[in-house]
């Protein structure tokens, strides 16, 4: 290891590998961490976070202002690469294509982690085959309010299940709220087809334990735990193993055993944490890529849904409409009623801010300011949704007024803060389809 300029250069499996910047913070409110810093985590963990990355082509999602920054997604590789490092083409559902980085060893992650990929954001697919994943991904994702004792109790109900289809699940924390169960599968199945397993088992879940557990895919509609089946679908990525999580406590995505589960709590497992843990008692998942399962069982639950009159679940905006999935809208914006009537909920939008903490605090001003009708609230009424940008996230907050008695219901005021960055690439295109009509 050896210092040259601003850059730490560290040798790692006979390559020299440079990390700029060492000494720049990556984490200032609660806990100091500097890229070394975060680059030595890394380094200490490297055999378990390579395996959930190695041989996969990767998404990565760059913060280089920190955690504490605006983070962006990239996922072509850059053109300022050693050559060393292994790219693949994939395809998406828009029809365009891109060259993603594939990391396989030490020296390739401590690079991507240089570029300020805090997290590790790779595909469920392999590199020698890209159309068909090896990995169902079961995301345990809790709606505000919920105690993590609930996402613990879906996890050991998705376990049960799971294992009466003769599959494994792998449980980890994801670093934040939730909890991800990923079961190595073989690769015989396309995107669409695992998609469809992963709705089939989301659905069963919620049946098993419907005070707990939700499929439903519009957040006014969910309760409890959502069980996040898009998480399959084509082109879209995960926090993997051992991943830091922009957190003020800077945790970390946790591996466990499942005798841990009942007893875990995710902020126990930090940058701070994790290397003697994994020093003690390795890698939990070391196993996994030994005992892949098959889909077969769960497709058959899918297709008796369907005969029931189950279609298809909603996909995420961007990809294209199935025969079998319904009205792509969510039921509060709803123009006109389907078969089964729907009740419009009554939502505001009072934050929109590039920055979670700043949209946060502007819900606590909306409660403050409007303490009669916050008092009505129930959990599930305020709705914290991370949205997809162009090239990052942004978070929308919205109030489901459906508890309030409709004479003390607050009316849309303007949010606050609000600062929606696709408003003006909305506005734009809306500006150009006008013009294109107009012709």
């Amino acid at each position: 290891m050896g210092k040259e300029g601003t850059s730490e250069v560290l040798s790692l499996d006979g390559r020299e590998i440079s990390v700029t910047h060492p000494d720049k913070l990556y984490f200032s409110k609660q806990v100091r961490v500097s890229k070394l810093d975060l680059v030595r985590y890394y380094l200490s963990v490297a055999a378990g976070a390579l395996g959930g990355i190695k041989d996969r082509p990767i998404v990565l999602k760059r913060f280089v202002n920190g955690a504490e920054g605006e983070a962006f997604y990239q996922k072509r590789a850059p053109e300022q690469r050693p050559a060393w490092l292994r790219t693949v083409t994939l395809s998406f559902p828009s029809g365009r294509t891109a060259e993603e980085i594939v990391v396989d060893d030490v020296p390739g992650l401590v690079w991507i982690v240089n570029l300020g990929c805090i997290e590790l954001h790779p595909h469920p697919v392999r590199s020698a085959d890209l159309d068909h994943p090896d990995e169902l991904r079961i995301d345990l994702d809790p709606i505000p309010g919920v105690e993590w004792d609930d996402v613990r109790r879906v996890a050991l109900e998705v376990k049960a299940f799971l294992e009466e289809l003769g599959l494994r699940g792998w449980p980890k924390t994801s670093g934040s709220r939730g909890m991800h169960v990923n079961v190595r599968i073989e690769p015989r199945w396309t995107f669409s087809e695992v998609r469809r397993a992963a709705v089939a088992l989301s659905r069963e879940i919620e049946r098993r334990v419907p005070s707990l557990a939700s499929s439903k895919w519009w957040k006014e509609e969910r309760h409890g735990v959502f069980l996040d089946y898009n998480q399959n679908a084509k082109d879209r990525t995960t926090c993997s193993a051992y991943s830091v999580r922009p957190l003020p406590d800077a945790r970390v995505s946790a591996p466990l055993d499942w005798s841990e589960v009942a007893d875990s709590n995710p902020a126990d497992f930090t940058i701070f944490t994790m290397p003697e843990r994994f020093a003690k008692i390795g890698d939990p998942h070391a196993e996994m890529n030994s005992s892949p399962g098959s889909l077969v069982q769960l497709l058959e639950f899918a297709g008796r849904d369907e005969a029931a009159g189950l279609g298809d679940a909603p996909w995420p905006p961007h990809f294209r409409k199935t025969k079998s999935e319904g009205t792509r809208v969510a039921p509060s914006r709803a123009k006109s009623a389907a078969k089964k009537p729907r009740v419009k909920m009554p939502l505001i939008t009072v934050a929109n801010s590039p920055d979670k903490a700043a949209a946060l605090a502007g819900l606590e001003r909306w409660k403050a300011g409007h303490a009669d009708a916050a008092a009505h609230l129930a959990v599930d009424d305020v709705l914290v949704d991370s949205m997809r940008g162009r090239s990052s996230t942004w978070t929308r907050i919205r109030i489901n007024l459906r508890h309030v008695p409709e004479e003390i219901r607050p009316k849309q005021e303007t949010p606050d803060p609000d600062e929606d960055p696709t408003r003006e690439w909305r506005e734009f295109s809306k500006k150009k389809r006008a013009e294109k009509t107009s012709e």
